[in-house]
């Protein structure tokens, strides 16, 4: 149910990206009198073989354009007549050009029509972005509240931090909002060589080495943490017929050690179970803050007890920040804005060779699991809005047969005064299929890897 549940997020944020971006195409390519035969959500043959299992599951004509919803879920397009596209019709080079042909329009209209989509996608980014604030707000745990300091996961514990520290700065930047993501981005993304903690009541800098990046990038650790806000551990619920409910632990009962070592902190005694999977041991709890109980239990085979502990609410508030309409507006094309830099600087550190290709790259898999496997809108609209502005930053790279290859052999056309010929942009839209069924090829290769343990 839960692989349904990505699935059908990611589908759904597809159709919408996908359909708006070949209305781009489309709204322009029809102010300027150019004939539109098709508009397709999804492709109605094989792609990239045009010819092979040519069908739709509907389609209707309107007009000079069929509208239609093919039936290979890899993407979609909008046939514009006397332009070489992935339809891979080459009837209309025998011809003379008609005035409501693409190749017929002048260099710069063409050029418009190329960029249609990708505008449409980055101004959708940031469209989303404000509605996403101005519905549900910005809502965020300040660090000063963070009372108890953090615990260091074991990357984090690679560059000098402790259980107990506070994180005061990254770089020269405050840390104001409490965020293990952000401190990875800083590191990553803006090559941030240093922490200022304090620890014991003292201030101090841990320097990050400078090959931490690639550890901290690598697609085995994306999951992984470089600390998390230390809690106590004060049992919220336990699962049914779990080893804590069979021991007689109840909501409410503060855990303070376990086989006489003491873990008045979740993640301590999370490390300590961990360690000792399908034994048996004794764990010390507090009840009511006046009976000190010591409880005989057995873990299970993954070293877990069955205890949902307290979260965060409980211990720290967290602030929101709401948004006006007139304020949403600004703030979510700044957002936008920020979101595309942080892409343009990670394409900057992987040609610098400080991020592999193979761990920031992923197919149709990675992109599931960042919509999570329930279905959250607010999540939804925020993935739905970074994943425009990938769309549009994709498909602006100058590769034949995307929209940046059009609009690189147009600006060679409008600077140089020489249309490439017919013959030349066929030629180049087939190396450039190839180099993206690659490319596709590759990056969903990687996650049939990593599923099978391997990537």
């Amino acid at each position: 149910m839960n692989i349904l549940v990505m699935i059908g997020q990611l589908l759904l944020s597809l159709s919408i990206l996908i359909t708006l971006h070949e209305m781009g195409h489309f709204l322009t390519a029809r102010y300027f009198k150019t004939k539109v035969e098709k508009f397709y959500l999804f492709f109605d043959f094989l792609f990239p073989l045009p010819n092979v299992l040519n069908f739709a599951l509907w389609k209707k004509k309107i007009g000079d354009t069929e509208y239609g919803l093919g039936w290979f879920p890899l993407g979609g397009y909008v046939k514009i007549a006397g332009m070489i596209d992935e339809s891979n019709d080459k009837e209309f080079l025998n011809q003379p050009p008609q005035p409501w042909e693409f190749r017929s329009k002048p260099a710069w209209q063409r050029l418009i029509i190329m960029l249609g989509g990708v505008i449409v996608n980055f101004l959708l980014g940031g469209l989303i972005y404000a509605g996403v604030l101005w519905f549900w707000g910005e809502e965020y745990l300040p660090s000063k509240n963070v009372k108890f300091g953090i615990y260091a996961d074991s990357l984090g514990q690679q560059i000098g931090l402790r259980d107990g520290d506070k994180i005061l700065a990254i770089g020269d930047q405050p840390f104001d909002r409490f965020s293990d993501n952000a401190v990875k981005r800083a590191i990553i993304i803006d090559n941030a060589d240093a922490l200022t903690i304090e620890r014991d009541g003292s201030s101090m800098v841990l320097t990050i080495p400078g090959d931490f990046i690639k550890e901290l990038s690598a697609h085995k650790n994306k999951d992984k943490s470089l600390f998390g806000a230390r809690v106590p551990f004060i049992a919220d619920r336990m699962v049914k017929d779990s080893p804590a409910e069979r021991a007689g632990v109840k909501p409410g009962d503060r855990v303070i050690a376990f086989n006489d070592t003491p873990t008045p902190y979740f993640h301590e005694f999370q490390r300590m179970a961990g360690a000792n999977p399908g034994k048996e041991v004794e764990i010390t709890v507090l009840r009511a803050d006046t009976d000190t109980l010591r409880l005989p239990i057995t873990l299970s085979d993954d070293g877990k007890a069955g205890i949902f502990p307290r979260g965060y609410g409980h211990f720290f508030s967290t602030e929101r920040k709401e948004y006006s309409l007139l304020q949403a507006f600004p703030a979510g094309f700044v957002k936008g804005y920020d979101f595309l830099a942080v892409q343009l600087k990670a394409f900057g550190q992987m040609f610098k060779g400080k991020i592999k290709a193979s761990d920031s790259l992923g197919g149709f898999a990675s992109i599931g699991q960042m919509f999570g496997s329930d279905w959250i809108w607010e999540r939804f609209w925020s993935m739905t809005a970074a994943l425009s502005i990938i769309l549009a930053f994709m498909n602006l790279l100058p590769i034949p047969a995307l929209d940046g290859g059009y609009v690189m052999f147009l600006l060679f056309e409008i600077v140089t005064r020489r249309k490439p010929s017919d013959r030349f942009m066929e030629w180049a839209g087939t190396v450039g299929f190839i180099l993206l069924i690659g490319l596709m090829l590759w990056a969903n290769g990687l996650d049939v890897l990593r599923g099978c343990g391997r990537g």
